[in-house]
């Protein structure tokens, strides 16, 4: 007999109470069609957060095939719980980065903590070693207390959690937009290494084989969380606390030892973590991949609070939790490796031939549906996009050069803007160096990870520059993929691939779903272009509040391969006598740039241009030059142009200095946003060599002593300040602001 729980089939028709689960009249008017018959409530909640946005991508998945994801290192593209790249010596990289965006905006410390919590379970539920975790985080200006106790907050966040579950931290972004204040951007970023032969995927395969819950027992938080994620941020945020959960970042590491020794058994089938949509998602999911079914009794199942109903327990969103498929018969020995490790791991169903997801409680039968219907035949919509308004409106204003008309004052500015000063403040609360393997911490254009044993390393970024993608979602989304890959490069790394975390307003009007589209365009002929294809990523869409969407921001986390760790190249200049080169010219460019929002306060006209050969020619150049020794540093020119990039590269506790000479109006060549440029220095004994190599190297100064950064124009002094000053002003900007 099916229970129908406290609320009728007919009542939750009639009082169309599926509507606020998340689901449309059409949508439930095909849930009846699937079923034959009215669901029940606990079915109604079942579909409503599997057809949700977060877990179905029921609108970006037209967009998202448009990626490449196929290559011949790409051993696990998109579909798993993390994506993995072969690095050779039967060795893989295993990545992913994840947003945790509403939950954030309502209770940040939390919010960002179990961020983190689930990308790390992502990862490790693919039999991978976590090795390092990155985050790109977004917030409005540091002008209001809110934003300040949000930014403060989410750090804290990711730093408890991070730092106990003993997982270096080793880097990120931070940046800081007015379209972010009621809605800021969490987004997660977890790297592991794996042995070839230790690949896991999330099936429940084998018919008889029993279904194993191990981890935290479930309690009532994080109830329709994936619902809470596919919704607007409602202006009364309060009310949405009870869909954020509360991470425990000491079984999580519990978790993971435990989880890392069961892959070396046989018994095992299949694992995956409970993320979003809990005990529905992975149990229906795996059970799908396989072509099975799954029967579960819920009286089995490790529960934290009394009375739990079939509802609660199927979509709690409680965290550490993983489900595992063991070989019938041979379930103890998987039970005893979680318990050595002080962990519970318990029966509480088994695979079934019939393509069903039967859920059974106190001898009843609360949820019957055919597992295909949760997993792969949610519903897609192709919605239709409109070119936004403004994009004309901005592309007619093209290109003018601000008045500047003190240099000097307006670099110090420059260096003061919370998205390019120091973050120093963030960075710092994180433990970067736990597991004793980073060789670059944060700061850097990209971290570095020591492969433990072999002469390897991993460099990590992650990049974005939405406002280029809000004046032109094509060109901005080529130029996140390319600046991804030149910080990858500066490091002297090879770009492997990358993961996404989408970011956008409501897909519903047609002017989001075209910055959708367009920048989804333009990050696949970046991708293309540049070798790295996608091989997993998340999409967190309806981030606006009172009607106002962010900023089009499609995070890319990227990794690439140092071969050796002889080719690791610091960012900062290293000696005094070093000759400096910019690699291409400065155009007059500067819609986007800081530089515009420090004079205008608003971001309109032309984005940057960019021509993806000419990037990936000097790319190519660039990790030659690297790999064959002549290159001391390099650092990729971004926000605020070579005169930020000029100042940063000299910010070392030696402050060493630059004489710099430029021939072009001094407003381009020093704050233009160019792409496809870099600052690089180099020893005076391998200028010929470099410049026959680099072709659009064009020398401009030298590393000098005098602790004092010089440019110049012939015989003009544009400015000349102590580097020890400008590195005070960019180091003490982001403390001053949260005082």
């Amino acid at each position: 007999m099916l229970q129908t729980h406290e609320i009728s089939p007919e009542q939750i028709e009639q009082e169309k109470l599926y509507q606020g689960m998340g689901l449309s009249d059409h949508e439930f008017e095909m849930v009846k069609k699937i079923l034959g018959r009215r669901p029940n409530f606990t079915e109604t909640g079942i579909f409503s957060v599997m057809w949700s946005e977060h877990c179905s991508y029921k609108t970006s998945k037209p967009l998202l095939k448009k990626f490449p994801t196929k290559a011949p290192h790409v051993l696990q593209g998109p579909g798993e719980g993390a994506g993995i790249i072969d690095i050779g010596d039967n060795q893989a990289v295993v990545f992913k980065i994840e947003s945790h965006n509403h939950p954030s905006a309502v209770e940040p410390y939390q919010g960002a903590a179990t961020g983190v919590g689930g990308i790390i379970r992502d990862v490790f539920s693919m039999g991978a070693r976590p090795i390092a975790l990155m985050n790109s985080l977004r917030f409005g200006n540091l002008t209001t207390d809110r934003v300040k106790y949000l930014f403060s907050e989410v750090v804290s966040g990711i730093a408890g959690y991070g730092n106990c579950v003993g997982i270096p931290t080793v880097g990120g972004e931070v940046q800081f937009d007015d379209s972010y204040e009621d809605n800021p951007l969490v987004n997660a970023m977890c790297i592991g290494l794996i042995d070839h032969a230790d690949i896991q995927k999330g099936i429940a395969a084998g018919i008889g084989n029993t279904v194993l819950y191990a981890g935290a027992p479930t309690g009532r938080d994080g109830i329709h969380g994936a619902t809470f994620a596919s919704d607007d941020l409602a202006e009364d945020a309060a009310k949405d606390r009870p869909a954020v959960q509360v991470g425990d970042p000491f079984m999580e590491k519990l978790l993971i030892e435990a989880s890392l020794e069961v892959i070396h058994s046989d018994a095992l089938v299949g694992m995956q973590d409970m993320g979003a949509a809990g005990l529905t998602s992975s149990a229906s999911e795996m059970a799908s991949k396989a072509g099975t079914g799954m029967e579960m009794d819920l009286d089995l199942v490790p529960q934290r609070e009394q009375h739990m109903n079939a509802y609660e327990l199927m979509l709690s969103e409680s965290q550490e939790r993983m489900l595992l498929v063991v070989k019938k018969g041979r379930e103890q020995e998987i039970i005893d490796v979680f318990e050595r490790y002080g962990l519970r791991a318990i029966a509480v169903g088994h695979v079934i031939k019939e393509k069903v997801f039967r859920i059974k409680q106190h001898g009843e039968i609360q949820a019957e549906i055919p597992v295909d219907a949760l997993a792969e035949e949610a519903p897609v919509y192709h919605l239709p996009a409109q070119e936004a308004t403004y994009y004309q409106e901005f592309q007619k204003i093209g290109n003018t050069i601000p008045v500047v008309k003190d240099h000097r004052a307006v670099l110090k500015q420059l260096l003061q803007q919370p998205t390019i000063a120091s973050k120093e403040w963030v960075y710092d609360q994180y433990d970067s160096m736990v597991q004793t393997n980073t060789v670059v911490a944060p700061g850097s254009d990209a971290a570095v990870v020591r492969i433990k044993g072999t002469n390897k390393a991993l460099a990590i970024t992650t990049d974005c520059n939405s406002r280029y993608i809000y004046l032109d979602p094509e060109t901005g989304g080529k130029i996140a993929v390319a600046e991804a890959a030149r910080n990858i490069v500066c490091s002297g790394a090879r770009p492997l691939g990358l993961t996404d975390g989408l970011n956008y307003g409501n897909p519903t009007n047609p002017e989001v779903f075209w910055q959708m589209e367009k920048s989804v365009e333009g990050m696949s002929e970046a991708c293309d272009a540049l070798g790295t294809p996608v091989i997993s990523g998340n999409v967190s869409l309806y981030n606006q509040s009172k009607g106002k969407a962010i900023f089009p921001t499609p995070i890319v986390g990227m990794v690439g391969l140092h071969e050796s760790l002889d080719h690791i190249t610091p960012s900062h200049f290293q000696a005094a006598g070093d000759v400096i080169y910019v690699i291409g010219e400065a155009k007059a460019e500067f819609g986007g740039s800081e530089l515009q929002n420090l004079l205008e306060g608003i971001y309109q006209g032309k984005a940057p241009e960019i021509d993806l050969h000419v990037e990936a020619t000097r790319q190519s150049q660039l990790l030659t030059a690297i790999q064959q020794g002549m290159v001391t540093s390099a650092h990729d020119l971004a926000e605020g142009g070579l005169g930020v990039a000029l100042a940063e590269s000299l910010f070392t506790d030696t402050f060493l200095g630059a004489d710099i000479n430029i021939a072009a109006d001094p407003t381009v060549a020093l704050f233009s946003e160019t792409q496809s440029r870099f600052l690089v220095s180099v020893k005076e004994a391998h200028k010929e060599a470099f410049e026959f190599l680099v072709e659009d190297a064009i020398e401009i100064g030298t590393v000098t002593a005098d602790g004092y950064l010089t440019v110049h124009n012939e015989e003009t002094v544009i400015l000349s300040e102590e580097v020890e000053e400008l590195c005070n002003l960019w180091r003490g900007a982001i403390p001053c602001l949260l005082k």
